[in-house]
């Protein structure tokens, strides 16, 4: 896989997928109870999502949670941690 994020804002991530946007990521809630969901941008059938999309929306309790089911996808223009 190729995943790489690209930050926007604290929190806020594009998920791209071989260069092209394909998801976002973002966190919700504080950071001490804070969730991170990935959101594919199409509304794409089952067959259709890329790896490991399973769902439109995948949640999670970290970034690095995230990252790793992302297959270890890499940070590009963080400045700093969430």
């Amino acid at each position: 896989m190729a995943y790489k994020l690209s930050r926007l804002a604290p929190g806020s991530y594009d998920v791209l997928l071989h260069g092209v946007i394909i998801a976002s990521l973002v966190q919700s809630g504080r950071t001490d109870d804070a969730t991170w969901t990935a959101e594919l941008l199409l509304d794409l059938p089952p067959g259709e999502r890329p790896a490991p999309f399973t769902e439109l929306e995948h949640t999670f309790g970290s970034l690095e949670e995230a990252q790793r089911w992302l297959g270890d996808a890499e940070i590009r223009g963080a400045t700093g941690e969430d």
